[in-house]
């Protein structure tokens, strides 16, 4: 049967928006659909993380989400009413990436962009239209939508939430728990400390409760009750106490349960799951939305080149690269929220006075800001176990993120978002015939600071992960045989 698209996603949330900009920059033929009949209409992520934007830079976008957004230079911890703790984000991230900050762009906004950027490519989201079923086959998928009309791909891509019908449809599992406490977001114009541009965390109760600065005087405040709260003036005296706003303004609220899940498979067949279709999980940390947007990456540049002839078997590695840092994330945020929320003496304690305390001294380090910065900016994911990922080369070895150099900006080649090596030195004869895009650095105390070995080869994969690194052109030769590169 012939395919009337290349792809077909389902769910136009920032994982399935990405997914489609990504594989439509590679050429491949995508239709996206949304139940919903406008964007946003469960807006809640705010924070944009490094390793996303590095990401966003291949597909041409990074300069236009960071121009949008806004720059949180620090972060505070508050304690019944008073300011335990402030830690300067500013350097925290330098020299580890070009984005070395942590960036704040609502949802809504980021979603808006996104479909800018594909209109501008050409493809549009097909809404309000809704996945029905869908069978499969060795050559796609056949998917009936909500108008009676079916749609013929090669792929299906479910990007489309909690409540993925792609999911249920495939009848794969979401184990986990949900928190007992119901959360509420609330974007508020108004005057006060916390209205600084900053970033505030009470930690007066058992409650989570946190404003994430959108600008001077506007802040997204997140939150957590035990009752079924549904209405703003329900938790607005708990906000103003604790963070002692004077709103003006309350531009939109709402709230909803939070889950700690992760999906028993993240592919069947031609089927793929992504987002918070196959992982859920507290706002702790901010990564939900970044974690999605780097599912759809992964296995956008894995579709492409399957569909321009590269083995099948490249996508295989989706799911092990994608669910293994998902069950990670998983179990780190619910961690965090746990002793952010648990109520007892010692639980009140730790929280109010050790934590606030403990993180200023911990963060006073560099050493310790800047690997807390990997881990706020997703720098340290890494697929080192990855059936993609190959051999060793000074300290870096296959599966690593390519580290950044300031000085020679080696992040600038992967816009052509292709297979490619890099070398730090000299290249040989023989990496100079592998037919491959060749980038030749100097080689500097940057370099080998950042682990690079001189004159060494890193094949660098689309998503700016190295695939293989090593000295030998036949080792490399059989690795490119092997992962179509």
């Amino acid at each position: 049967m012939a395919h009337d698209v290349e792809v077909l996603i389902v769910g136009a949330g920032p994982t399935g928006l990405a997914h489609a900009l990504w594989l439509t920059r590679a050429g491949v033929r995508v239709r996206i659909i949304d139940r919903q009949p406008e964007p946003g209409a469960a807006s809640r992520a705010v924070g944009v993380a490094a390793r996303t934007l590095e990401l966003y830079r291949q597909l041409g976008i990074a300069d236009a989400v960071v121009a949008a957004g806004w720059k949180t230079p620090a972060i505070n911890f508050w304690v019944r009413g008073t300011r335990a703790a402030h830690v300067e984000m500013a350097g925290m991230g330098e020299g580890q990436t070009p984005y070395p900050f942590e960036l704040m762009f609502p949802q809504g906004a980021h979603e808006e962009l996104l479909i800018r950027a594909l209109g501008a490519a050409g493809v549009t989201v097909d809404r309000p239209r809704a996945l029905v079923s869908f069978t499969q086959d060795d050559a796609g998928v056949s998917a009936t939508l909500d108008d009676g009309t079916t749609c013929r791909a090669a792929y299906l891509a479910g990007c489309d939430g909690a409540h993925s019908a792609v999911r249920e449809l495939l009848g794969i599992g979401l184990p986990g728990g949900t928190y007992a406490q119901r959360f509420f977001v609330a974007d508020l114009d108004g005057t006060g400390q916390v209205m600084d541009g900053e970033l505030h965390i009470s930690l007066d109760t058992a409650r989570f409760l946190a404003a994430f600065p959108l600008a001077v005087g506007r802040v997204r405040v997140v939150g957590n009750t035990l009752d079924d709260t549904t209405r703003w003036d329900e938790v607005a005296a708990g906000v103003t106490e604790h963070l002692h706003i004077e709103v003006s303004h309350v531009r939109d609220f709402s709230s909803y349960r939070v889950h700690h899940r992760v999906a028993d498979e993240f592919r069947r067949g031609r089927a793929f799951l992504l987002g918070d279709a196959c992982h859920l999980h507290s706002p702790a940390g901010a990564q939900g939305m970044n974690t999605g947007i780097g599912d759809a990456i992964n296995l956008g540049w894995k579709l492409a080149a399957v569909l321009r002839g590269a083995p099948a078997s490249v996508i295989d590695s989706y799911a092990p690269e994608r669910r293994g840092f998902a069950n990670r994330l998983v179990a780190t945020t619910d961690r965090i929220f746990q002793l952010a929320t648990r109520e007892g003496g010692v639980a009140e304690f730790i929280r109010t006075r050790i934590a606030p305390h403990a993180l200023h001294a911990i963060l006073g380090f560099d050493l310790t800001r800047q690997a807390a910065f990997r881990v706020i900016g997703q720098l340290e994911i890494a697929y080192r176990d990855s059936e993609l990922s190959a051999g060793k080369a000074g300290k870096l070895r296959g599966g690593d993120r390519l580290p950044w150099l300031a000085g020679a900006d080696n992040f600038a080649p992967l816009a052509s978002r292709a297979w490619q090596l890099h070398v730090h030195g000299d290249a040989s004869e023989a990496l100079r015939a592998a037919g491959l895009p060749l980038h030749v650095f100097a080689w500097d105390a940057a370099a080998e600071d950042a682990g690079f070995a001189r004159d060494a080869a890193y094949l660098i994969r689309p998503d700016g992960y190295i695939g293989w690194a090593g000295e030998d052109a036949d080792e490399l030769a059989a690795y490119r045989a092997r992962v179509g590169a």
